[in-house]
């Protein structure tokens, strides 16, 4: 009686509690160690067939069965284990190409569970007969991924729907497993090659808060409804709708999306679609879930993400979520601005406010191993920047110095790199940066809030003094996105220097135009022969006039300082 109270407590628990898990296996421990047999003996087993391929000289001859045999493991040891391989298949710089492509499919090549029990969970959930819930329903799955197995429906009102039915008995089994990693991590996580030391604890508590969140299948509801309120009005995002009524935290209901897979590049080419749009549309809404709503997907592997026949970036699971602080996305920003002009001094001090370093860390040491890092990756040009030698680099300086790894970073690196390796596997000659540098470079130059605005003037003004080569680079990189339009921007500008807000810009950029005691003539030309060709007159007017008409005669006349403001 008290073992059927304990699990139901278990089961009833929403949010993951470290705590609280350890407290419950603590009390039944031979339910913990029945599972690290069975764990040691797959993950043994396989480790043993390594070791022997080694010794024996087969290892090239049985690599691939090598790979089968792992993703075979991972599925037999359940939705924990499948998890971390899916996370693992994101990683080429840790996996072996051979070993990515089989964990691979585990992101939704896996067996399902039986028909039977799934329909009687729909119908314990939603409170009736299939019959009465469903016009027509697929005599089978159409899909099986590790948490659940999803369904094509037609409701009566007409709607093709996808039914997504979660596996029997998951929290417990989750439970136990995550339990017995953050045991393995506590013990052996300070004999790992990499500094990481007891912040692999805190991997796994993040990895357990995300599956309690991504097994709730209410709010994985919530977190599509407010993804798609972000994207409202995006003609490139697609979100399906949430059908609430036949809904519950073990069933979701959801739009049926039409597409295809970003895998399946004949399919995509034959539709008439344009990889390269299609890679420019996925890493922009990548960038602007990171560094515009803060609200991003951590979870976009290829089973997620589809592309619509009319062009559009379809995302279809939303129970792996994150949230970001304001001042973490504008750090981020500012990372990615320190990297454009090599700034390597004010990269260091955004990796210690973001929490990768401690505050009083030294990070003198620290700037001229980050110089030949990322210097390295970048090449000559920044379009050269490779994520792949920033990994391999980094994980020698994250043991050389003090890095540590925050939680929700490992979610958002892991997302970066699968867009990535999504892109390279429609265009293997993508480049990250082609989008991503001039998405941030014009969100900067637009300056749409306080934070932002500050955020440029600290890149701009350095020691006192302008950075005019930094203004260039800037509005160059912005510029070679073709999205981006200038003039809008200059018109923000213009009524920033305007505004209450501008008073102190306006003065600092007349004190930069005389700065050294000459007219900075040289450096005005550069900027005009780089933008001329965006400004032509007629627009100059228009946003001129837009921007100065709400303005008074004292406003307008309150942009030119008088001569003791600038002493």
């Amino acid at each position: 009686m008290q073992e059927r109270r304990g699990s139901s407590d278990l089961e009833k628990t929403l949010k993951y509690n470290a705590k609280a898990i350890y407290r419950y296996y603590s009390l039944r421990p031979w339910q913990l160690l029945g599972r690290t047999l069975v764990i040691l003996w797959y993950l043994g087993g396989f480790g043993l067939a390594m070791m022997v391929d080694q010794w024996t000289g087969q290892s090239e001859k049985n690599k691939y069965k090598r790979a089968t045999q792992l993703r075979e493991v991972l599925t037999r040891l359940g939705p924990t284990f499948i998890k971390v391989g899916q996370a693992l298949s994101t990683r080429p710089d840790l996996i072996k190409k051979d070993f990515l492509e089989e964990l691979i499919k585990l992101q939704d090549q896996l067996p399902p569970f039986k028909n039977e029990i799934a329909l009687r969970i729909i119908e314990e959930e939603l409170g009736q007969p299939i019959e009465k819930l469903y016009r027509q329903m697929s005599p089978s799955p159409v899909a099986a991924a590790s948490l659940g197995q999803v369904y094509k429906a037609m409701l009566y009102t007409g709607e093709e729907v996808a039914i997504k039915v979660q596996r029997p008995n998951l929290k417990p089994l989750i439970s136990l497993d995550l339990c017995w990693m953050r045991l393995a991590a506590q013990w052996f996580g300070k004999f790992l090659p990499l500094n990481l030391g007891h912040d692999l604890t805190m991997i796994v508590d993040e990895f357990g808060r995300k599956l309690f969140e991504e097994i709730d299948y209410v709010n994985e509801g919530h977190n599509a409804e407010k993804f798609a309120a972000n994207f409202a009005g995006d003609p490139e995002v697609k979100v399906p709708s949430i059908y609430w009524d036949y809904s519950s935290r073990h069933v979701l209901t959801l739009e049926w999306i039409h597409g295809y897979k970003l895998t399946d590049t004949e399919q995509i080419s034959a539709a008439g679609l344009d990889p390269h749009k299609m890679i420019r549309i996925g890493v922009t809404s990548g960038l602007r879930q990171l560094l515009e709503h803060g609200f991003f997907h951590a979870d976009p592997h290829p089973g997620n993400l589809f592309i619509t026949p009319d062009g559009r970036m379809a995302y279809i699971d939303f129970g792996m979520m994150d949230q970001l602080e304001e001042k973490t996305k504008e750090t981020l920003v500012s990372s990615v601005v320190q990297l454009i002009n090599q700034d390597y001094q004010a990269l260091a001090d955004d990796f210690v406010k973001l929490g990768f370093l401690t505050a009083d860390t030294d990070i003198n040491p620290l700037i001229p191993a980050l110089e030949r890092v990322f210097s390295k990756a970048m090449g000559k040009k920044v379009k050269d920047f490779n994520f792949k030698t920033i990994t391999d680099d980094f994980s020698a300086l994250v043991y050389e110095y003090p890095f540590r790894i925050p939680a929700k970073f490992a979610l958002i690196i892991r997302s970066l790199v699968t867009q990535e390796g999504l892109a390279l596997s429609l265009d293997p000659n993508f480049k990250i940066v082609e989008v991503s540098y001039p998405y941030v470079a014009g969100r900067l130059l637009k300056g749409e809030s306080p934070e932002l605005r500050r955020r440029l003037l600290e890149v701009l003004f350095k020691d006192g003094k302008f950075q005019w080569h930094r203004l260039e680079n800037i509005i160059a990189i912005a510029r070679s996105d073709n999205t981006f339009d200038l003039l809008p921007t200059a018109q923000l500008g213009l009524q920033y220097l305007l505004s209450d807000e501008g008073v102190s810009l306006r003065r600092r950029l007349i004190l930069a135009l005389l700065e050294d005691d000459k007219l900075h003539t040289e450096e005005v030309q550069r900027l005009w022969s780089l933008i001329q060709e965006d400004l032509q007159p007629a627009r100059i007017w228009s946003v001129a006039w837009t921007a100065l008409r709400d303005f008074s005669t004292q406003g307008v006349a309150a942009i030119i300082p008088t001569a003791s403001s600038l002493k």
